[in-house]
């Protein structure tokens, strides 16, 4: 199937064959006509599969047409809970809407605040932000709100997960009752369907995919490791497999500075992305990362939702995350868009438990396995038996958009 279906407009389709993009995804197949027929929209799926152009596509074509955007307000809001996702859908939004007369702009905190403002000052049809800074602008009446006809909630759990409930219910309030509500998100907390509750009417809900599963396009597998011995292993992985470019995930701040010291006294280029760093940093290494300058880029779980980086082949866990879902989430940052991708999880004994957790949510055990030509210095007991739960009969499918 093209694109062409799914009434997008021509300079849309143009932007979309310049980008090399031939056939819609599934998200983008139920979700692009409902958008431009002005339906509120609930919609969760896997990530890397699209969410983004799924709602950024049928926003564009709506916003095309519409009235002038005012000095200092805004037409269109999206949320976004970190820098880097903000970044990356600003970026996305710049690239579509190439051949239509349309502003964007993008805010968040950790830079300076004025550059920000003036952008804003003429208006922009699209502002993608973070709840903070968007607070902030708001403060100094650098941005106003009645001109908003659509309000996207990009990655919403995640934005519960880091504590912007305050933030969003004091936004939701500054904004027109009457507009459009899009909520996408890889996966739906029963927080999120509370919070959804009030803010979306009659919805047209859509779920690609079944929930807190890893996309097929991962080949996932578990290594069992001393402790010590860990970051011994991730050189000689990276080393011994030729990788040029890996992504990292540590459970800490201070853990993912010092696998990067460690990574650059083996003589391989690292650099580390966490929230102790400022957002110049951050930028320089995600993009040193992407130009493939360096070899190994280390996150903590603040990138897991907000690093898209085209074709990344390998995700390496060098510890588990402590919330299973969040393992979903890292690992996720491969195999997109369609493409293949590799999930290492460097595993100790202390881990055990954490891999339980993350296997009873996937239904799933990963493969365990040992590396041939690395002899850890303990074996790690990490064969166990999955607790199957029984799954609930699935209720009868409505017809969509009926409540």
């Amino acid at each position: 199937m093209s694109f062409l279906p799914l009434g997008l407009s021509e300079p849309l389709l143009r932007v979309l064959a310049e980008l090399g993009y031939c056939a819609p995804f599934p998200i983008q197949i139920e979700a692009i006509p409902a958008i431009l027929s002005g339906r509120d929209v609930m919609a969760a799926a896997q990530t890397g599969t699209g969410k983004t152009a799924g709602f950024t596509l049928p926003l564009l074509q709506r916003l095309a047409g519409g009235a002038r955007v005012r000095p200092n307000h805004i037409r269109a809001l999206v949320l976004a809970p970190t820098r880097e996702l903000a970044a990356q859908v600003g970026e996305s939004v710049a690239a579509y809407a190439k051949y239509l007369p349309l502003k964007s702009a993008v805010v968040y905190g950790g830079v300076k605040i004025n550059p920000q403002m003036m952008k804003l000052r003429s208006g922009v049809d699209v502002l993608v932000a973070t709840p903070g800074r968007l607070l902030d602008l708001f403060s100094q009446n650098a941005v106003r709100f009645s001109q908003v006809e659509t309000l996207v909630l990009d990655e919403a759990d995640r934005m519960l997960d880091m504590g912007f409930l305050g933030d969003i219910r004091k936004i939701l309030a500054l904004l027109p009752q009457k507009r459009q509500n899009l909520l996408f998100s890889a996966t739906f907390s029963d927080e999120i369907r509370n919070l959804t509750a009030a803010l979306l009417k009659n919805p047209v809900q859509i779920e690609v995919g079944p929930p807190n599963t890893a996309a097929q396009s991962v080949e996932q597998r578990a290594y069992e490791v001393d402790r010590g011995k860990k970051s011994a292993l991730l050189s000689f992985l990276v080393r011994s497999n030729g990788w040029e470019q890996v992504l990292v995930f540590a459970r800490t701040k201070i853990g993912a500075d010092r696998l990067v010291q460690k990574l650059d006294r083996d003589g391989l280029s690292a650099a580390a992305i966490h929230g102790d760093k400022s957002q110049g940093e951050r930028t320089r290494a995600l993009a040193d990362f992407k130009a493939k300058r360096i070899r190994v880029l280390v996150a903590t779980d603040l990138a897991a939702r907000g690093l898209d980086i085209r074709g990344l082949p390998q995700v390496i866990n060098f510890e588990l995350p402590k919330v299973p879902e969040d393992y979903i989430h890292r690992i996720g940052r491969t195999g997109r868009a369609g493409s293949q991708g590799e999930a290492i999880s460097l595993v100790s004994a202390e881990e055990v438990q954490l891999l339980s957790g993350i296997e009873t949510l996937l239904q799933q055990l990963l493969p365990r396995e040992v590396v041939p030509g690395f002899v850890p210095t303990e074996q790690v007991p990490l064969t166990r038996q999955l607790t199957v739960h029984p799954k609930k009969p699935k209720k009868p499918k409505r017809e969509r958009g009926v409540p």
